[in-house]
């Protein structure tokens, strides 16, 4: 029924209606006082119990309420059981008792939902206007009627202005800004209807014959509103404020403000010479002033606003930093600007592995360490990004030292500690008058030390040299997909000592139709660069695979039993990639058992998501080979990390591998390192027979080099085998 009664929550004021309606019907005084009393002591019961089931913020603030609810059904109580003609008589007493714990408890709970300043204005607004008719109407005529006893009088004048005081303790609640939860409404509902009750039972006692019914009941729908106040969950949970200004917000102040012209045009067309002056005059005053001290707000607000709107506009919003068009002005009036360039190494790393909440205090705690570092005269700015740029006003080699020593130590996020790198780029004025050429030279400079790997990089004409070819070998690597000047490219892995192809490796050539044959190793950094290995990648995957199954299908068990592929660090980021990989094998139809995806240990090294997608291809069948293993982290960890079946020995290893002394302690490790995890070593860069006798010797079994076959369009499946042993 409670959750009935949460969701209908308007059942609560209805009920009250009906109550009203209910007093019409009974017969006499004592009984509506004896069932008043009942409702009166059902709604304290029913707070109390709101107060247990909702744990609002301030829960004395209810039991407080809950005692004024209570002394008020005892005076119902004494009314019913003992009517007397005497006024003020002891129900009045309970009745009146009531009244401090209704006004303390509504302050609380409005306090308790933190109404606004501009809300306990307006509030004072209308409270003042509405207590200058109040005064003019009701007190002052109760007050000058010497007829009446000085208790009755005060007796009288204490109802309706309890009830005023309540409506003024519950409006900033109804008038504040933002949403307006059901439990503030029903507590500003049963306000005003005891305010109504009130006036009407105190002021007119002349109607209490033809509405009396309803009067009483007006107080026992009171009693029904709060205890549905107090059990609606919106007691628990403060409105959430919304700010807004407008005409909607002046409309109730302005109609305040109207009152005391109101009350002038009334009490003059009654009697003009009965206008309170005194009353009019000082209500006046203070309504003008409330309205000045909410024009003051509004004009606050206004540059309050302001200022936020031009910290969105110049400020990066998670640094603090300023941001590009703060350092682009600052940059057009420098006289001869000198300025560092800068970007985190691996920042996309800490996204994938540790989630953007860590990247994004990372960024803040980088920002205040270069702040840190930089002079009074220095700009330090977050360009976007991972990327930072600095205005240097001082010596730009001292300022490049500072920004690269801010790296030296790991950063602290989170509980995890990041040693962060970074490239930077350094350019000056020389040669150039123009402050974006300043911007653009040491941009290029931080290009140029990422793709060197170092970190500082100051700016040289030729690195324009450099830039300018990578920009149009990435131009012609677009070119080049749309228009197949790509071949793919395979390199046996044969068996020691028979020297039988078990294996193929593929591998990308591009034959350019004006610059001739393209290193790899030119085009390759800029495809990963600009992201068109991704597409690129997936080409040589659907070729290579497509292209093993024609082989097994020619060949027989001649064909290579298994096809490796290269992946990037770039493809393994990108989330849908094990996905890809599975539509391939199903298009082609080749099984995920043959083939190997091989990755370096620099790919995988950072972990997140490129470790994530290495397990969904160990998943799927598919093998994983670590390609060059040795030259990049060499952390032995990865065997434990990743989902390694192949172990590819880098060249380096097997080129003084038949020298006498340490020469071959490393390869003589690492195959036994690969047998004792129950891993496939893959020995590189095979040139001679001796290597391939001296590796057969040391443990290996599988090889790979030019000694055993080029790259080519089609190896020789069915030719001679080269024996090894012979050469031991």
């Amino acid at each position: 029924m409670l959750r009935l009664a949460d969701r209908w929550w308007i059942l609560w004021p209805v009920m009250g209606v009906a109550a009203c309606a209910g007093y019409t019907a009974l017969p006499s005084a004592a009984h509506s006082g004896i069932l008043s009393a009942v409702i009166g002591y059902v709604a304290v019961v029913l707070t109390l119990l709101g107060v247990r089931r909702n744990r609002p913020p301030d829960p004395r603030a209810w039991l407080v309420f809950a005692v004024g609810e209570f002394f008020w059904a005892t005076g119902d109580l004494v009314y019913a059981l003992s009517p007397s003609s005497l006024f003020p008589s002891w129900a009045d007493a309970c009745y009146l008792s009531a009244y401090p714990f209704f006004v303390l408890a509504l302050f609380r709970l409005v306090r308790g939902r933190r109404p606004s300043r501009a809300g306990l204005i307006d509030a004072a607004l209308i409270v003042t206007g509405l207590g200058l008719v109040y005064w003019v109407f009701v007190i002052g005529p109760i007050a000058a009627d010497t007829s009446a006893t000085v208790l009755v009088r005060l007796a009288t004048i204490a109802y309706p202005t309890a009830s005023v005081v309540m409506v003024a303790a519950v409006s900033p609640l109804i008038l504040r800004r933002g949403r307006r939860g059901p439990s503030g409404w029903m507590l500003a509902f049963g306000c005003v209807v005891t305010l109504s009750g009130n006036v009407v039972y105190n002021v007119f006692p002349a109607l209490l014959p033809a509405y009396g019914g309803w009067v009483l009941g007006s107080f026992a729908c009171a009693y029904l509103c709060w205890a549905g106040a107090a059990l609606h969950p919106s007691a628990h949970t403060p409105d959430a404020p919304r700010e807004r200004t407008g005409s909607r917000r002046l409309l109730l102040p302005g109609l305040a403000t109207m009152l005391v012209p109101a009350v002038l045009f009334v009490e003059g067309a009654q009697d003009p010479d009965r206008v309170d002056w005194q009353a009019v005059g000082i209500g006046s005053t203070l309504l003008v002033l409330l309205v000045m001290a909410r024009l003051l707000g509004f004009v606050a607000q206004v540059r309050r606003q302001a200022g936020q709107l031009e910290d969105l506009a110049l400020l990066d919003p998670l640094t603090g930093l300023p941001n590009r068009r703060v350092f682009e002005e600052r940059l057009a009036a420098a006289g001869s600007p000198r300025v560092a360039m800068l970007d985190l190494n691996g920042f996309k790393d800490v996204n994938d592995r540790f989630g953007h909440p860590v990247g994004d205090r990372l960024l803040e705690l980088v920002a205040g360490r270069l702040a840190g570092a930089m002079g009074a005269g220095d700009l330090v700015a977050r360009m976007g990004g991972d990327e930072f740029a600095v205005l240097v006003a001082g010596d730009l080699g001292g300022a490049v030292e500072r920004l690269s020593a801010c790296f030296d130590r790991p950063v602290e996020v989170d509980g995890h500690d990041l040693l962060i790198g970074t490239s930077i780029g350094s350019a000056d004025g020389t040669g150039t008058g123009d402050p974006g050429e300043v911007l653009r030279r040491a941009d290029i400079a931080m290009y140029a030390a990422k793709h060197d790997g170092v970190r500082h990089r100051p700016y040289l004409p030729e690195l324009d040299v450099v830039a300018g070819e990578q920009a149009r070998l990435g131009a012609e690597l677009r070119t080049a997909l749309d228009t197949g000047q790509f071949r793919v490219v395979y390199q046996p892995i044969v068996s020691l000592p028979d020297g039988r192809i078990v294996s193929v490796e593929a591998l990308v050539r591009w034959e350019h139709p004006e610059r001739g044959f393209v290193s790899p190793a030119d085009f390759i950094p800029v495809a990963e660069q600009n992201g068109l290995i991704v597409e690129l990648g997936a080409w040589i995957l659907k070729t290579a695979c497509a292209q093993a199954v024609m082989w097994r299908t020619t060949y027989g068990d001649q064909a290579p039993e298994r096809m490796s592929v290269n992946v990037s660090a770039r493809q393994l980021a990108e989330p849908g990639f094990p996905g890809l990989v599975a539509e391939v094998l199903a298009w082609s139809g080749l099984g995920a058992r043959h083939l190997i995806v091989e990755v370096t240990e620099t790919a995988v090294f950072g972990g997140g998501q490129a470790v994530q997608a290495v397990k969904d291809l160990h998943e799927l069948g598919v093998r994983i080979a670590l390609d060059d293993f040795g030259t990049g982290h060499s952390s032995l960890g990865l065997l434990q990390t990743i989902p390694v079946d192949v172990l590819k020995v880098d060249k380096s290893f097997v080129d003084s591998i038949t020298m006498a002394g340490r020469h071959a302690v490393i390869a003589t490790a690492l195959i036994q390192v690969s047998n004792g995890l129950g891993l496939l070593a893959v020995a590189e860069g095979v040139e001679t027979a001796e290597q391939a006798a001296e590796l057969h010797r040391l443990g290996y079994r599988l090889a790979q080099g030019y000694h055993f076959g080029r790259p080519m369009t089609e190896p020789d499946f069915l030719g001679e085998r080269r024996a090894v042993v012979a050469h031991n």
